[in-house]
Parts: C-alpha cells; structure tokens; sequence
C-alpha cells in the first residue's frame, strides 16, 4: 500500500492543480451532494436567462451565492467523465472506467490518468453514503429522477461494472439499507424487493403521491412511472413531485436521525435533455434543480449542521447560446435570442407522445398551443414519413425517411428536438458528453469550503473531511467490507453454485474441513445469507455480498470467517 501511495503522490503534479493544497472542510453532521447530470455551464447559462426573461425580478440562481470553482471530471482512463464512474469518484474517491459503477478499475496502461492498483481490479469501492451508516449509524437517502437503479443513484450504494445489469443492482440497493428512496423505477422493484423493504420497517409507494405525502415513517421509499419520471415540462403535478418536494420530503425523515445523515440529489434528466439535444427540457430541468437547490440550502441555513455540494458530473452536448448559422445571433436582443424557447410547453419527449395519441389533423393545433408556431410543409413531411409517427397517413412500409428524419433514425422525439431546436440560436455540437470542467457551489456553516479548480479526486476527500475522515479511510473500509472471498475464507472450501433461473447471480457455499457441519450459504447480490447444513440460521450483513463473474469472485465483510472458526 505504502508504494502505491508512493507512486500516487509522483502523478500529482500533473493531475492535481500544483498550487492548491488539498480541500478540507469542519466537520459537520449532515451531507447534502447535489448532482445535476450531464451539465454544462452553458447549460447553467441559459437557465439563468431564462429565469430572467421569465422572471425578470428573478436575476440569480438559488446557488449562484456559492459558486466557488470549477471540478475537473474524468474516467481512471479518459478525460471525458461517464455517469457511473464519475459519481462513484465523487463518493468513493476512485476514478474508474466507463460503466463501472463504484467498482475499481482495471489498468489501461499508458491511458491510466491516475496510478491503478492491478490487484484491486473489479474490487467494489465502499461509498461515503455506505460510510455514513457503517461508521456513524447515520440515515441515508436518495432523491432522483431517472428510474433508481441508473448510473448515479446507483453509484452511492451498489456496485457493478456493468451499469446496465440492473438485475445485479435492484437487490444491492434493496438490500443496503437506505432509509430514503424518491425517485423513478416502480416498474423495477419486484414483489420479492418490496416484502424485503416493508419487513425492514420501509413504507414503499408505487405512483402514489398522497401517501408519501401522508407517509409519517422515518423510512421510506416512493418510486414514479415504470422507468424514469417525467421532464419537468411534461410532469404533471398532480402524479408526479417536483425535485424541490422530493428533497424536503426526504430531508424531513433524514434529519430525525439524531446521528446525522448523507443524501444525495440528482437531477437526472438535465443529462437525458442535453443528450436529446432538447433546450427546452434542459433549461427547465435544470431550473428545477435549483429549485431543489434552494430548499437545500433552506434546510441547511436553519440547521446549522449541514454542508450542502453542488455540482454536475460530467458535461454534455457541447450546448452554446448562439450558433453559426443563425444569422446575427451575437447582437439579437434577449426577446429575440429567447422568446421562443420561453414559448415552449412540452419536452421533445412531451411533443412526441402527444402527437402519437393524437389524430393526425390536430398536428398543427398541438404546435399552435404548446410551441406557438406551425410546422413548415417539409416538416411535415418528415413527421409523417418517420417510422415512429403511430397516427402517419402513410403506410409503414411506404414511408421515406427525409433528412431531418433520418438524422434522428427515425426516432420521433428526436424529430421533435431538432424541430424545437431549429427554431432557436442554440446550438450543439454533440449528443454525447464532453470534457470541458464543470461548475461547483458550496454551502458550510463555518464557510470553509473549496475553492478554485479541484479535481474529483479532490472533491471526495473535501467531502469525507466533513465528516472527520481522511484521505485512504474509504479504501480501507473498502478492504473491510468488500474483500475477496479467497482471501476472508483461504484454507477454508469453497464452491461457486451455478444461478438458477430467476436469480440474479450464484452461490458461495463455504465450509471449515475442521469443524463438521459448519457451513455458510452466502447468495450474490444480497445482505442476507445462511449458517448451518440442515438448520440453517438466517444472518444479515452490514453490507451486500457483490459477485464478479469476470474473475469468479465474491466480495464480502472480512469478519464473516469468524462465523466458521
């Protein structure tokens, strides 16, 4: 360890800011991390001018006052930051490779931008939220909108590195003991997962807005639509919460832990807007958020226990105010740059459902009413030769996919975006994320926080310092609680059962060839596993047992030998 520590301090000048001394914050007793996904600082921009033209008394965002530097984001082996391991930096201060969520990475060779440990590869990387409650017995939330096992929610208590194997992560976050879970999903939480909660003393709420607003428990979990939630153009109030009321609502149940807690926010779909090219969805996601922002802030100001970061994870979609071939956009007055965009009533996604339940005759009503214009006969023409139109006058088979169309493989929301877009001077030259360092806002009741440009690197230990620990701590909790099977049972026998069907992963039987009839069952993906042969007695572990089919290996507290010896 101490040579790789070694090793790590010689990469330092060329990846850390030369002059900066490493962040460090009081200790507090709360944690607020606020994730806005996928967001630029021209996004940033544009919400603010738009909550001006809006809102002309409304010149500031919620976390404008806090704005003190910039995070440079990045994967262990790319400049150019992914979801999952990006935030799993953030929480577990480990940069790792694309897809991997809180999982550490293997070695690139010469595209390494940090020092890799070969030995650790695909080890889980404990998360400051799992931290919190392991070393605190502090309560622990998560506020999102995307559906909660995605990339972020994920990143804070699950580990894979995969981030799509959703059928390793459900069970991983069920069985991690979170106190507060807000968000989409409710299509991914089986009837298995939801027993499990409720027997842990959780409320659970699918679609159901009046109970989590009458729900009085300390825990909770309250998931919308199958998958994610809507934009918030398109969110129906009656349905669905707003991002600001799922945060003071879990920040109402978190706060009577008299030990403290860690939440994490995220504003999902800003990164889903930007990567649709959507300006409409994404200057109002973003508002959102910040709306969220300030009732964080709120809660912290009158607790007066409470940190409160605020960041994105990565940018997205290389979005400018102005683009080239919208003539004389750099000398338009502001009427003119964002009246239209001000117009809009519904998300390119919001746009697309609509005109697909619609009759093809109420197509130019719809645009009259939710984006205040007509559609030009060529784009009507690419509505109706796109394969995605349900409600088309031309027969599928007949269809010819004009430019505009096929720019967007036919896809109808895709149409939607570059119709919405064209309208406006804002431009993108991507649909995926870029590299450019994102924004960070700090809230601290002793006002120490960090400044100038830090790394994500940086930001975590800046985070774990609030609550007293020091930089190496998360890894060494990480070799605690996620250690290799072989290692915790070396001398003991151990056989890897094969999953049966309907099981996320397979089976660790252990057995101590000194002792007779001792023998731990121990299943993948899960916090609860069995003792004995015959009899075998329940035992629920602090931490998920996580399985690692790329090098057959089960990761799990050290201290589970002593159940054998």
């Amino acid at each position: 360890m101490r040579k790789i520590l070694l090793l790590a301090a010689a990469f330092l000048p060329v990846f850390l800011p030369t002059d900066a001394a490493e962040p460090t914050g009081k200790p507090v007793k709360n944690i607020i991390l606020m994730i806005s996904d996928g967001t630029s600082l021209s996004t940033v921009s544009l919400a603010r001018w738009m909550q001006i033209y809006q809102h002309p008394d409304q010149t500031s965002l919620h976390l404008d006052p806090y704005l003190c530097g910039t995070v440079r984001t990045s994967c262990s082996n790319a400049p150019i930051g992914d979801s999952a391991p990006t935030t799993s930096c953030y929480v577990s201060g480990q940069p790792s490779i694309t897809g991997f969520v809180s999982t550490y990475p293997y070695t690139c060779g010469d595209a390494d931008l940090y020092p890799i440990d070969s030995t650790r590869a695909y080890q889980p990387t404990l998360t400051l939220l799992e931290a919190a409650r392991l070393n605190r017995d502090a309560a622990t939330g998560l506020v999102f909108t995307c559906e909660f096992p995605h990339a972020t929610p994920a990143d804070c208590a699950a580990h894979s590195y995969r981030r799509s194997k959703y059928e390793w992560i459900v069970p991983q976050m069920v069985h991690n003991r979170l106190d507060v879970v807000i968000g989409g999903g409710a299509s991914l939480l089986s009837a298995a997962d939801e027993a499990y909660l409720r027997a842990e003393g959780r409320s659970v709420y699918r679609n159901d807005l009046a109970a989590m607003r009458a729900d009085t428990a300390r825990r909770m979990w309250a998931l919308y639509g199958d998958y994610d939630m809507s934009y918030e153009l398109d969110r129906d109030p009656n349905v669905q919460p707003s991002l600001a009321e799922m945060t003071t609502t879990a920040l109402g149940k978190l706060s009577r832990n008299p030990n403290g807690f860690f939440l994490m926010v995220e504003g999902s779909k800003v990164d889903w807007a930007a990567h649709a090219n959507d300006p409409a969805a994404l200057y109002s996601d973003f508002l959102a958020f910040d709306k969220a922002v300030g009732a964080a802030l709120d809660f912290a100001r009158r607790n007066g226990e409470t940190a409160v970061i605020i960041t994105s994870d990565h940018g997205n979609s290389g979005i400018s105010i102005g683009r080239q071939s919208c003539p004389g956009y750099s000398k338009i007055s502001k009427q003119r740059l964002f009246d239209q965009l001000s117009r809009y009533r519904l998300s390119a996604d919001g746009f697309a459902a609509k005109l697909n339940v619609a009759p093809r005759s109420d197509v130019q009503e719809i645009f009259k009413e939710y984006a205040g214009f007509e559609l030009t006969e060529s784009e009507l023409a690419a509505l109706d030769n796109c394969k995605d139109y349900r409600q088309s006058p031309i027969p599928a088979a007949d269809r010819r996919p004009t430019t505009d169309a096929a720019l967007y493989n036919n896809s109808l929301s895709g149409l939607m975006a570059k119709i919405i877009t064209s309208r406006t001077c804002i431009g993108f030259t991507t649909d995926g994320h870029t590299g450019e360092d994102v924004f960070l806002a700090c809230y601290h009741p002793q006002g120490t926080r960090p400044e100038g440009a830090v790394t994500n690197v940086q930001l975590n230990h800046y985070m774990a310092s609030l609550f007293g620990w020091q930089p190496g701590f998360l890894s060494d909790m990480s070799d605690r609680h996620y250690a290799p099977h072989t290692r915790v049972f070396e001398g003991f026998t151990c056989t890897v059962v094969p999953a049966k069907a309907g099981e996320p992963g397979p089976t660790l039987v252990v057995e101590n060839p000194k002792k007779k009839n001792q023998r731990l069952t121990i299943p993948a993906f899960t916090s609860v596993i069995a003792k004995g042969t015959r009899k075998k007695t329940p035992i629920t572990l602090d931490t998920p047992v996580v399985y690692v089919d790329k090098n057959n290996t089960f990761y799990l507290p050290t201290d589970l030998r002593s159940q054998l010896e």
